[in-house]
């Protein structure tokens, strides 16, 4: 597992106070934000069929990327300095749930009629509402199996 941290982003520009409030959209917003900036092209979002969600879908490197986004709130100030990212909200992300986006992504992939490679990574963002700043961390291939 490739594990990428990246220097906060601002986010009180490009998220508005009434979607500020919702967390998980949040963390959305600002995951798409991060990976745009290192070079993904995000695709779609909110891919979902009834048996599973697939947060957010890019393209890294002719790669299709299928992102599922865990996003907290916590008062970064509050933690310590040099242990700031021990706090990982995506490894609170369960094999199961990461199976399920497995199988959706099977899905996407046959009706879009993509012959790509493609990988399950997980971004997991912690928001900071007081300073209004995001910490975000990449974990690749983040499903051993990846088909």
């Amino acid at each position: 597992m490739i594990t990428l941290a990246f220097p906060a982003i601002q986010w009180h520009s490009m998220i508005p106070d009434a979607i500020r409030k919702d967390v998980g959209r949040g963390g959305e917003d600002i995951a798409c934000e991060f990976l745009t900036r290192h070079g993904y092209k995000v695709i779609d979002r909110n891919y979902r069929r009834k048996w599973g969600e697939i947060d957010i879908i890019a393209v890294k490197d002719n790669t299709v990327r299928f992102v599922e986004v865990k996003a907290v709130t916590r008062e970064i100030s509050k933690l310590d300095g040099s242990r700031e990212m021990d706090y990982r909200p995506e490894e609170l992300v369960h094999h199961s749930k990461l199976r399920k986006v497995a199988r959706t992504a099977v899905l996407y992939m046959e009706e879009k009629g993509d012959e790509r490679e493609y990988q399950i990574d997980v971004v997991g963002v912690i928001m900071d509402e007081k300073k209004r700043t995001a910490r975000c961390r990449l974990f690749e291939q983040a499903l051993e199996d990846n088909l």
